[in-house]
């Protein structure tokens, strides 16, 4: 039949496409997944379902012009499906190729990562043609090789297909489309089959191998503007049990049905005069760069230094992955919420809990401060939303000594800093500040000569940038310590996230940890090893400023002895509850599981059904203070 074999073929055309990607990438981390104990040949299997779902569904517009239009017509359908394989298989091949340079990065297939920074071209694209330019070059080659071949060969056989007559095209069209909504829900349960599909061993490569990157695209782009209903794939549970689990979980007492998690902290440190605060973000600066947290050496010398002046958190852990997620765990206290980050969300843009907002009655002035544009990531308004009274980024700074692809330097970034601190202190003004790094951040742009290169690697790598953002902390604490404001100051310097998550487990556990380190003339250096969060950070660092406070935080002061040795991550839309060295994991459309974490690895275990139900009312409890405007 002639309509159904030119549909067949090019049905196999996308799946020879989608094989081949898989092939190479199964070949290329091979090594990762060898020696475990997966069947890690189905995932060809199991991947072909995931191809089939995406060809059905580019397939489906063909059929229907192919069925129902009439021959009077038939030539220009012929040209439009002619241009249309053309446009999808170039960009299929596109999608393939861009697939291994993500993957490098993110231990990924291309998510909904892929498609957000479209907002964001300037610096998106400064970074692909400064990063990835042999990549491109490639790609593009061979599409244009492609594009010729199927221009110059292409048998196109619509003419046959319009031969047949037209009422019996209309009728070929129901079985037809039975066989395409058969490929494109992929099941005949009581949902279609989705991502979570792909998800069929312990081995998390195998199953990003398993997955199609098209479709990973597209189903995370539906998936983010669906975040409501997204909750309920995780399980059910009803909000008031959820709710006391987390409070009892972080240790906390409640019962203001406004503001669910708020509570008054009296301060371990109260003090007449209570001090400013400075949190210095540190753009994905990972615990294996910073020897202090046994890391490596060398890379981190500032760093390193300091650790033994004050506070060090040896054991701490990020919300996430994202930059966004590490923002508002260290300036709300809170865990990632599902979905978008809450710097990103309607709902938190006003009246979502802050530092600011907590410490503006007390009289403190505030400000974020950052070398790039404040406007990536929705950063300007939500600071300025949620109580920061003033925001210096890239346009306040006159004559940078260097502007990279993502903004002015780290040291510019901190001699800016400094001045602005000087002056607040200078007026007698109290002030609370969150600064943010911009150096560690493909394509890792930073001044020459202000570092020694790290032996063995490409000048622009990212232990190269870690250093010189070492230098520039170095150079802030050593300019604060000749101000008057030093003596007065808490500074807290820790990371947003781990520069990439890479791991064959669930979820990497070892590249969530991040360093942490609060200073202050007053400070007794000490290092906790206990297990730590951002919020936790917050939490102690608000402890040493010397106010009693009430505050929504989710996690509580070293000092105090509500602290709980727990941590919670997210790693797109999978959760992990860590208590002690017992790992609960919770993802859609899955049951959940239980590990221990013992050298840096997962090994799974005997449910604990008690931990599990905690790690699945986090997620209900974060989606539900989100869109209830709980926290604050």
């Amino acid at each position: 039949m002639t309509l159904l074999s030119q549909l067949i073929k090019y049905y196999f055309y996308m799946i020879a496409i989608f094989f081949t990607g898989r092939l190479a990438l199964f070949i290329l981390y091979f090594d990762s997944f060898k020696n475990s104990d997966v069947n890690y040949w189905l995932t060809f299997i199991y991947g072909i379902r995931m191809d089939t779902i995406t060809a059905c569904m580019l397939l489906l517009l063909p059929t229907i012009l192919l069925c129902f239009s009439p021959k009077l017509i038939e030539k220009l359908v012929g040209k439009f499906l002619k241009i249309y394989f053309l446009i999808v298989l170039s960009f299929l091949i596109y999608i393939e190729f861009a697939t291994f340079p993500f993957f490098a990065q993110y231990d990924v297939r291309p998510n909904y990562l892929f498609v957000e920074y479209l907002a964001y071209p300037k610096e998106l694209f400064s970074m692909i043609f400064s990063k990835y330019k042999k990549e491109l070059f490639i790609t593009f080659s061979i599409i244009a090789l492609f594009v010729f071949l199927y221009t110059k060969y292409s048998n196109d056989n619509t003419k046959k297909v319009f031969k047949i007559h037209y009422l019996k095209r209309i009728l070929l069209f129901i079985p037809l489309l039975i066989i395409l909504f058969i490929g494109i829900r992929s099941s005949f349960g009581h949902r279609p089959a989705n991502n979570s599909d792909a998800l069929y061993s312990s081995n998390r490569i195998i199953n990003e191998l398993t997955k199609n990157s098209l479709y990973s695209i597209g189903y995370a782009i539906y998936a983010n503007s669906k975040n409501s209903n997204k909750i309920k794939n995780y399980g059910k549970m009803d909000i008031k049990e959820a709710l006391n689990r987390v409070k009892k979980r972080i240790n906390i007492e409640n019962s203001d049905e406004a503001s669910v998690f708020k509570r008054l902290v009296k301060s371990n440190f109260k003090s007449n005069n209570p001090k400013n605060l400075v949190i210095f973000l540190q753009e994905s600066m990972g615990y294996q760069f910073v020897e202090a947290v046994g890391g490596e050496k060398g890379i981190t010398p500032h760093l390193n230094k300091l650790s033994k002046e004050g506070i060090l958190f040896s054991n701490l852990y990020s919300n996430g992955t994202r930059s966004v997620r590490g923002i508002a765990g260290v300036t709300s206290g809170n865990f990632s919420v599902p979905g978008k980050g809450v710097v990103k969300r309607n709902k938190a843009q006003h009246d979502f809990f802050t530092f600011s907002s907590l410490l503006k009655p007390y009289g403190y002035k505030t400000s974020f401060i950052y070398g790039g544009e404040s406007r990536f990531d929705n950063m300007k308004e939500w600071f300025l939303g949620n109580g920061f009274d003033k925001i210096i980024d890239q346009s306040k700074f006159k004559n940078p000594s260097f502007v990279g692809t993502w903004g002015v330097s780290d040291e510019d970034l901190v001699t800016k800093a400094n001045e602005e601190f000087k002056t607040l202190y200078k007026n007698k003004q109290k002030f609370a500040s969150l600064m943010f790094s911009t150096s560690n951040h493909s394509p890792f742009d930073f001044p020459e000569d202000k570092i020694a290169l790290v032996k063995d690697v490409d000048k622009k790598s990212v232990k190269n940038a870690v250093k010189y953002a070492d230098f520039a902390i170095g150079k802030f604490i050593e300019q604060a310590k000749k101000e008057d404001y030093y003596k007065d100051t808490i500074f807290v310097i820790l990371a947003d996230h781990n520069v990439r998550i890479y791991g064959n487990d669930v979820l990497p556990v070892n590249m969530f940890q991040i360093p942490g380190l609060i200073l202050g003339k007053d400070i007794k250096p000490m290092n906790y090893e206990n297990i730590s969060s951002q919020p936790d950070v917050l939490a102690t660092a608000l402890d040493l400023i010397g106010l009693d406070l009430e505050y929504p935080i989710m996690g509580n002061s070293i000092f105090s002895d509500k602290k709980q040795n727990i941590s919670l991550m997210q790693f797109y839309d999978t959760y992990a509850l860590r208590v002690n060295d017992k790992v609960s994991i919770v993802r859609p459309f899955q049951e959940p599981t239980t590990y221990l974490y013992k050298n840096k690895k997962l090994i799974q275990t005997s449910k604990d059904e008690e931990l599990e139900k905690d790690a699945l009312a986090f997620v209900i409890s974060l989606d539900y203070i989100y869109n209830k405007k709980l926290y604050k």
